[in-house]
């Protein structure tokens, strides 16, 4: 049995990753039987009232791509919504604006929000026409940055070794990473799926040696500004996955510490069912972050992990 915190104000679920959860055959374990895999599965089992359900043994974690959106006008009136909502104590939230409006939003948005940038480049700044520096991001006030989203990947063409190269580059520069995995559709059809994430994981894993700053975005391509969302034992199997590829190819340590996030089409709607989870430790959200009330509406979803008895 998973040793289990017992402090809600904590977030926190320690996972003993050496022992097995075993469990009558369910759908999650005959999806790993068919790969011929022999991953962890989630536990059926309800836990002890009051405690925060969580594999990943961090606070729940919320981050918001703002992508290439907004004006100076509906970013202000975006920060002014998010100053006035109350946010669960026990949840890091971080926002992603547009480069343009990172002063902006700055120099307005409450303390209790962490800035991210969207991007950031290879290595120190430099003749490189369009590209954001680490270091300017940090200038700036920025804290983290996302890295391997889909839509670097597969519109600007960005491989997994380049984006591999640049995570390592903002964390040695003291730069918190949000690092993105995630498959297409024809993949996830085709039964690639894991293959697929677990190369995209490897391309992080060779080039990073300190996994602390680290929280992983599984985000299927096919979900992402769709309306189409896995479901929440969709998401679960690969998250499962993800967390069993790190304690392999990583260390039981790591695949314990690290968190893994969702996003793909998260919504008011739908964030507590995926809450849930055991293995889901937060969310990356797109188009719902660009309303106050309903971003919110996810970060407080981390009381769905508060489970009854």
């Amino acid at each position: 049995m998973a040793m289990v915190s017992t402090s809600v104000a904590s977030g926190l679920r320690f996972s003993s990753l050496k022992s097995e959860r075993s469990h009558s055959l369910s759908t999650t374990e005959s999806f790993f039987r068919q790969i011929g895999t022999n991953l962890r599965v989630s536990s059926g089992r309800k836990a002890c009232r009051g405690v925060v359900a969580m594999a990943g043994s961090g606070k729940f974690f919320v981050g918001g791509n703002w992508k290439c959106n907004g004006t100076k006008e509906s970013i202000s009136k975006l920060v002014s919504d998010l100053n006035s909502v109350k946010l669960e104590a026990d949840v890091d939230v971080v926002v992603s604006p547009p480069f343009v409006y990172i002063d902006q939003v700055k120099n307005s948005l409450t303390d209790r929000i962490e800035i991210s940038g969207q991007n950031s480049w290879i290595g120190k700044g430099g003749a490189f026409t369009g590209e954001i520096s680490v270091e300017q991001l940090k200038d700036i006030g920025c804290t983290w940055v996302i890295l391997g989203h889909s839509e670097r990947r597969h519109v600007i063409g960005e491989d997994d070794s380049f984006i591999g190269k640049k995570a390592a580059y903002a964390l040695s520069q003291d730069l918190k990473v949000m690092a993105c995995i995630g498959e297409k559709l024809e993949e996830r059809e085709s039964g690639k799926t894991f293959d697929v994430c677990f190369q995209q994981m490897k391309a992080f894993a060779d080039n990073i040696s300190n996994w602390d700053n680290v929280v992983i975005a599984y985000e299927p391509v096919w979900a992402i500004g769709t309306g189409k969302v896995a479901s929440p034992q969709q998401a679960q199997e690969v998250h499962v996955a993800v967390r069993d590829w790190l304690k392999k190819n990583v260390s039981a340590e790591v695949a314990s510490k690290t968190r893994i996030i969702y996003g793909g089409s998260v919504n008011g709607g739908n964030c507590a069912e995926l809450a849930k989870e055991e293995d889901i430790d937060g969310f990356l959200v797109g188009g719902a972050s660009l309303k106050g009330p309903e971003f919110a509406t996810i970060v407080n979803s981390v009381t769905s992990k508060k489970v009854a008895a």
